[in-house]
């Protein structure tokens, strides 16, 4: 059975390596399926999938993570087999984007107002041609040596309750769902227990059409797994499998593929991205 890793991040959003560097270094371990879900920008899907050409043996399943806003903070929604070239899509993902850009901007001057000065180009230097998110922020602040890991940017600063913390535009779960449904996708929960009352969320999130939530995630020990295991069963939802690998170099960060997928699980993603396979090549001989 091959390893499968369904939550990836590259450099089109806040991860540390490129769609290409993330394909190779996915065929490298051995992995056969990977989805590459960057927030809110689909930009590195073609590129990682071109890649991917020269590795028969890995598939390179198209998603998105869309970062969503509920009363008590934030839930993510990853979408997965998505016609990624949808012109809603990718206006909706553009809004998204660009307020993130707005909200850098002001954090850094939150910051500024507590003694610690990020230059904005440094800040753009580090996302590159992906969208700025607070992790360039925390990698700025490091390299100044203001903080000593990422978690302490977050904790101390940037994170939701910190000092610099500024809102930006986003949408409800519930809309991120109906929309990916729109695009043809396969909407799953990430990482639910982020959330404080996440069975309350699955419900609300089941009636909208959301079809799975993310299991096995690089943090859940076993009895959370379990746990999010039964809530998928009491509400017919499949359970998918993550590491939310970014390449930042934080403490404790997985590996891509490095995370135990059940049998079940595995076959279960396997016949589902073999299907999406079928289509496509459906399509594309139309």
């Amino acid at each position: 059975m091959g390893k499968i890793d369904l939550h990836i991040h590259s450099t089109a959003s806040d991860g540390s390596y490129s769609p290409e560097e993330v394909v190779r270094k996915s065929a490298a371990l051995g992995l056969t399926i990977i989805a590459l879900a960057d927030h809110d920008s689909t930009d590195g899907i073609a590129p990682a999938m071109a890649a991917a050409l020269d590795f028969p043996r890995l598939t390179v399943v198209p998603a998105v993570e869309i970062n969503t806003d509920v009363a008590t903070g934030e839930a993510h929604v990853l979408g997965y087999f998505i016609d990624y070239k949808n012109g809603e899509l990718q206006a909706t993902l553009a809004t998204l984007r660009h307020s993130r850009l707005e909200r850098a901007q002001k954090m850094l001057a939150k910051l500024a107002n507590l003694g610690i000065h990020i230059e904005w180009q440094r800040v753009q230097e580090l996302a590159g041609d992906g969208s700025v998110g607070r992790p360039h922020l925390a990698k700025a602040m490091l390299e100044k040596g203001y903080i000593a890991s990422f978690t302490e940017a977050f904790d101390k600063y940037i994170g939701r309750y910190g000092p610099a913390y500024v809102e930006r535009a986003k949408i409800s779960p519930a809309e991120a769902v109906a929309l990916v449904l729109r695009c043809n996708g396969l909407p799953v929960l990430a990482h639910p227990l982020t959330v404080n009352d996440p069975e309350s969320l699955i419900s609300e999130l089941k009636a909208a059409g959301l079809a799975g939530i993310e299991a096995y995630y690089n943090s859940y020990t076993a009895e959370e797994a379990d746990r999010l295991v039964s809530l998928a069963r009491k509400h017919d939802l499949i359970t998918t499998a993550g590491t939310d690998f970014h390449g930042l170099g934080s403490a404790g960060e997985a590996m891509i593929g490095d995370i135990e997928v059940p049998e079940e699980v595995a076959e279960r993603i396997i016949t589902l991205t073999e299907q999406w396979q079928q289509g496509r090549r459906y399509e594309e001989a139309r």
